[in-house]
């Protein structure tokens, strides 16, 4: 028999307890969706703050500034001061508080990742190990002084306001090398200056750089750029010209004959011609770059092992396939060293590129007659897209264009480079093509693979469709970014030849050379090897001629871990795909494990894996 009185007694306690639990609910989502709007307005602060003290960072990165809040920067390149570290030390620290302080449960997915990503960064450039007298601003190839004309010459014209920017930074960079050149000094009084090798090819290139005044590359690719921009008046783009012309004879191009007047000055105090660890701290510091540069906190022995085994490996493996293939591999005859994104992040006072040209790590040689016919670039781009189908997750829809080096640039950049979009716009995307390079086949191919799609282009738009936090863009993850274009390299040259071993077997000599250049950038600035026992190492794999011996020794010294970037970068996705294969059965699948690499972004490899298995292991 139904009792009212009963029901009514129930009722009340359940109907409390039902308010009670949705309280409960409402509190904890508004809770968490307020952490999570405060932690962005933390990230989106840090962001604001560092991109508006870097310039080219600024431009090569937001299009349109002021649509971001954006409205007073920076327009000088600032001063180059690794000593203030104590000022820097204390930002570090105050922003890893500040970023842990929020706690990661309450986090969303993706913020719990920036959160990760950016502790880790912080806890790295605060390692002991950061001696900044050991710190190197140039180098022949990936120096400041190098790059710096290159990211001038690239710099976009979207507007006048563009073009004064421009003018106005130009004029700084005769106090910016200066104070490069006053660091210098410094090193030379402490005993970590450059060898007199170093030194000379310093000056060698930046002599080039200035040979001809009145024919500067600076010069024609500022007019042609000027011209061509609309909404400016003729008399206004003569003016405009004028006062480029002035800057750059009368102070861009003396503060470079300044620079190598100093470095002149200062040979015979570099008592160092090898590698870093000769120095005092010098192994702790090749350590420290390991992880600030290519994001791998494995320690040089475990790096060591790794690449002799992979070097065996697939030196084993080309043996057995030499049997069917009518290639032929060959160690490289010739050294290439890319033009890289600068390794040294945005946070320190320290001025740094870490936006704008990526470049192919490309110019290691394979012989081989290729079996495909001869295309234009666009036509491989287009095949590639097609190829990558059954690998890869869909290309996001995007605009690209193939561009060509501009003539007067030909001698000083690589065989082919991405240039970055900025963020706010994911246009252009330009591929540049340096016809100097002569690439054609099988060459052309993986390196526009390497550039384009499954590669540079490709990550880099795929990344930006999330929309992910801006900050993420800051910290510069070179081996994830170099690494991920050498492993989806690696699967073009079965695009390019699908009926054959060759191109498998091109891969592995790719592969060897690659390994075979970490291997020397480990034992050079780890375990000390000088020129004559690397020249050992190198003629037993059947490189004998003594100038090419030395050539490599010398850009190994000059740009310690840089082949890591790329190879070891290489070896961190393939490894990674061997777990998550074993974990996963028969229920991998690598168009699945790309996506999920490709959604997380650039990040160190250690936040990367425990992402990915995390995944696969719920």
């Amino acid at each position: 028999m139904h009792n009212p009185k009963l029901s009514k007694k129930f009722f009340i306690p359940l109907l409390f307890l039902i308010c009670f639990l949705t309280f409960l609910v409402v509190r904890t989502l508004t809770y968490s969706y307020f952490i999570n709007r405060r932690f962005r307005a933390c990230t989106n602060t840090i962001f604001t703050t560092d991109i508006s003290g870097n310039p080219l960072n600024l431009h090569y990165t937001l299009a349109y500034p002021e649509s971001s809040g954006i409205k007073d920067y920076s327009l000088s390149l600032g001063t180059f001061d690794p000593t203030q570290l104590s000022g820097q030390k204390i930002l570090l620290e105050n922003r890893r508080t500040m970023i842990n302080a929020f706690p990661a449960r309450d986090l969303s997915p993706d913020n719990r990742l920036t959160q990760q990503i950016l502790s880790l960064y912080y806890e790295t450039q605060l390692l002991p190990a950061r001696q900044y007298l050991l710190d190197e601003a140039l180098s022949p190839s990936l120096g400041t002084q190098a790059q710096l004309p290159i990211l001038l010459a690239e710099y976009t014209f979207r507007k006048e306001d563009d073009v004064r920017n421009y003018l106005k930074l130009l004029t700084s960079v005769d106090s910016y090398l200066e104070s490069i050149l006053s660091f210098e000094k410094l090193k030379a009084q402490n005993g970590t200056f450059m060898s007199d090798a170093t030194a000379d090819r310093i000056i060698s290139q930046c002599s080039t750089f200035i040979k001809d005044p009145d024919d500067n590359y600076l010069a024609s690719v500022f007019s042609e750029k000027i011209q061509s921009l609309s909404g400016i008046s003729e008399q206004k783009k003569a003016a405009y010209q004028k006062l480029h012309n002035q800057i750059l004879t009368g102070q861009v191009l003396p503060a470079y004959q300044s620079l190598i007047d100093g470095l002149y000055l200062l040979k015979g105090s570099g008592k160092n011609p090898g590698g870093l660890c000769q120095f005092a701290g010098g192994k702790v510091y090749y350590e420290y770059l390991i992880k600030s540069s290519c994001g791998i906190y494995d320690t040089v022995p475990e790096i060591q092992s790794r690449l002799i085994h992979q070097f065996q490996t697939d030196l084993s493996l080309a043996t057995k396939l030499m049997g069917s293939s009518t290639a032929t591999p060959t160690f490289a005859k010739d050294v290439f060293l890319p033009i890289s994104k600068a390794q040294t992040g945005t946070l320190s006072g320290i001025f740094s590129f870490s936006a704008g040209l990526i470049d192919a790590a490309s110019g290691l040689s394979f012989t081989s007659t290729p079996s495909a016919a001869e295309t234009s670039p666009e036509q491989i781009l287009e095949d590639l897209q097609k190829q990558i189908q059954t690998d890869f997750p869909a290309v996001p829809s995007t605009s690209y264009e193939v561009k060509y080096v501009h003539p007067d640039l030909e001698e000083h950049l690589s065989p082919a480079f991405y240039l970055t979009p900025p963020i706010d716009t994911l246009s252009p995307n330009d591929i540049y093509i340096n016809r100097h390079a002569n690439m054609s086949g099988l060459e052309l191919y993986t390196t526009l693979a390497h550039e384009g799609f499954p590669g540079h282009l490709y990550q880099t738009i795929t990344f930006a469709s999330s929309a992910p936090d801006p900050v993420r863009y800051l910290p510069a993850m070179g081996g994830y970014v170099e690494g991920w274009a050498t492993y989806a390299e690696s699967f073009a040259y079965t695009y390019y030849q699908p009926d054959s071993t060759d191109g498998q077997l091109a891969w592995l000599n790719r592969s060897l050379n690659l390994c075979m250049m970490s291997l020397l950038d480990t034992v050079i600035h780890y375990n000390g090897w000088n020129q004559e026992r690397c020249a050992t190492f190198l003629s037993q794999l059947g490189i004998t001629d003594n100038t090419i011996q030395k050539e490599i020794y010398q850009v190994i010294v000059e740009d310690p871990a840089n082949y890591l970037k790329y190879y070891l970068g290489y070896l961190q996705f393939l490894d990674l795909q061997q777990e998550v294969r074993e974990l996963a059965g028969d229920t991998f699948h690598l168009h699945s494990f790309h996506q999920k690499v490709l959604s997380a972004g650039p990040c160190q490899f250690p936040i990367l894996k425990q992402w990915i298995l995390t995944q696969y292991k719920t």
